[in-house]
Formats: C-alpha cells, structure tokens, sequence
C-alpha cells in the first residue's frame, strides 16, 4: 500500500532527529538511476525542514555488465565512487550522507566515515520505510545484544536441521545496526535492527544446515530443500543439496574468486516489526530484503567481503542467509533459542 508523502516526510524527520541533525549543517544525498522519487524529495523536505544546507550528488550505474542481478548487492566492492576524487571530496566535507544508491561493502565509504562524516542507507520502498522507522528503543536492544558478543569468545549456533558451527569471535568489533546515525564517523541503515561481527579469521569450523525456509540473497528466495555446508578453517568447502544447492554453486561459481567462499558477518535479528513472511509479497527488484535479515531470532550468516570492519577481504561476491530455528550461544549461554530470543541474552 502507497505512503503519502507527509507520512514518510514525519518518518525522515524522525530519523533525521535520532540521527542528531543541526540547523546549518550540511546533508548530501547520495542517488543514483534506481533512487525512489518519493524517498529522494522527502528527505530533502525533511532535512532542509530541520535547517540543513543539502545538496544532492547523481551518480551513474556501475557493474550492470558484470552482475548476475538487478539487486545492487549482487556485486559489490567497486562503485560510481571509485576512482572519483571529486564525489569523495563533496562527501567527506558533508556532516550527513544519505545514501540512496548503496555504498555498501566499498573502501570508499570506509574512508568518508573516517573523515567524521556520518552515513545513513535508505534503500527499501517507502513502505517499508514507514512500517520500520526507527526508535531508541530499537537502539537499546541491539546495544544489549552487541554487548553480548563483545565480552564473549565464542558463538556457537546449532540446529535440529543439523547445524553445527563454531565461530571464535574478538578480532573484529561489534556492529549495531539500529537505524540511525548518532555519532560522527557511523554507518547505518534504515530499516535493520541486529548486531553482528566477524569470526576470527581461519578459525571457523562446522556444518551450516539451511532447512526448508531459510533464506537465500541476493537471490531473494525461500529454501525448497536443505542445503549442507562444510566450513574449514572459516571457509565453506563444500556446498551439497538439491537443486537450490545447484543453484547456488552455479551462482558463486560465476565470481571466481574462492573469498566469496569465506565466513562473512554473523550475527542475529532483534527486530520485532521486522517478519520473516514479507519477502514473498514482493517482487525480486523492489526490496534489498533487509525484512529478513532483521525478523526477530533468525540466525544471520553471510559468506564473501569484510571491508566494513577494516579487513582486506574486498571481493565482489556477498551472500546472505537468514535462518530459522536455530540456537545461537555465546561462550556456552543461549542468547537465541529454536529462533526465539532468550530475554537475557537477545534483547533487554
């Protein structure tokens, strides 16, 4: 269902506030060919409405030639940004960027948020947008459940499908994605609600069971059948199944590059607004699925690049895979169980 514009206006100045906006400071708004119209205008209403001096930066589309997809996390890394000194100038000397065309996994955005500058990633419909604005409470229960991961040594994640992985964790920080900016140099994302972070590199060793259900991204589809991995020394050595196995293999094949195959970020949702179900009522291009990555309980793995914490894992290949029912503990004590939240562990 349509939002008015003065609903997602009310919506921008929510997370525009949350994200300690000031009179006279500057906002770029960062788009490009595939940007909502109505995301863009209101959010440019919204921030100048608060007093911000903003301007917009259009960039044009990159990778389409190299990409298996329209969804702009089918192949990240590289963007209208690299190589563009200019853009990178304009961006670094904003106090706010919103980003309306997906920065994401880039050295770029590492080096802007170095600068101070804060960014925001809005990319979902405007319906979801609504639906998911925000609160601080959203940020009290990420901020619970990072600090979780940040005083253990190990997550460990089991299932009854047969999971069985264990993750030593404490060479990366922690991320929280709640949905707002609030100090300089952050990053986040509009609609989200999880922590994550990344297993110390080399040491992740287990079976990842995907059961009927889970969910694969880019792909943007529902298991049909279970999918095996074997994880070696934080690697996926081997991927087995039925025919989405087969489609998968065929898919991260097409990168050649064996870094898509590494453990990526870890972590759960938190999100109670956030359902499992809403990806079915879309079509493929018209969300990034961020529905799934946050729905409350679901265990959160991803295969391919580690830029975003510092790492030099830079490769074009990310996947996604929300999953069910599984139990997620750290250093021993269950934190999510059967894909529900554990009050002391998952949320405050």
């Amino acid at each position: 269902m349509a939002i008015s514009d003065f609903d997602l206006i009310e919506a921008w100045r929510q997370v525009l506030s949350l994200s300690r906006l000031q009179a006279g400071q500057t906002v770029t708004v960062l788009t490009g060919p595939d940007t909502n119209p109505q995301t863009l205008r209101t959010a440019v209403v919204a921030a100048r409405g608060l007093g911000a001096t903003v301007c917009r930066l259009d960039l044009p589309p990159l990778n389409g030639e190299k990409s298996l997809s329209r969804d702009p996390l089918a192949y990240v890394g590289t963007t209208p940004l690299t190589g563009n000194p200019a853009a990178m100038a304009a961006l670094k000397a904003s106090d706010l960027v919103l980003d309306l065309m997906l920065l994401l996994f880039s050295p770029e955005q590492q080096e802007i948020l170095e600068s101070g500058t804060k960014i925001l990633l809005a990319v979902e419909p405007p319906e979801v947008l609504a639906r998911l604005v925000p609160t601080p409470d959203d940020r009290d229960r990420v901020e619970a459940a990072a600090r979780r991961i940040e005083s253990a040594h190990e997550m460990r994640v089991t299932s009854a499908a047969g999971t069985d992985l264990r993750c030593p964790i404490g060479q990366y920080p922690v991320v929280r994605e709640y949905g707002f900016v609030d100090e300089p140099g952050r990053w986040d994302h509009w609609p989200s609600g999880f922590p994550l972070t990344w297993p110390n590199e080399g040491t992740t060793e287990g079976r990842i069971v995907l059961d009927r259900g889970d969910i694969l991204l880019p792909m943007k589809s529902y298991l049909q059948a279970p999918i095996e991995m074997i994880v070696e020394a934080g690697y996926v050595t081997s991927i087995t199944g039925g025919l989405d196995a087969d489609l998968l293999n065929d898919y991260m094949e097409s990168f050649g590059d064996p870094e898509g195959y590494a453990i990526s970020h870890i972590g759960w949702g938190v999100q109670p607004r956030a359902r499992w179900s809403t990806l079915s009522l879309y079509d493929r291009e018209q969300t990034i699925a961020m529905d799934a990555r946050a729905f409350a309980g679901n265990f959160l793995v991803s295969l391919g690049p580690n830029t975003e914490v510092g790492g030099t894992r830079n490769t074009p290949c990310h996947i996604d895979i929300p999953m069910r029912r599984c139990t997620v503990a750290l250093d021993g004590v269950e934190v999510v169980r059967d894909g529900k939240l554990v009050s002391e562990g998952g949320t405050p």
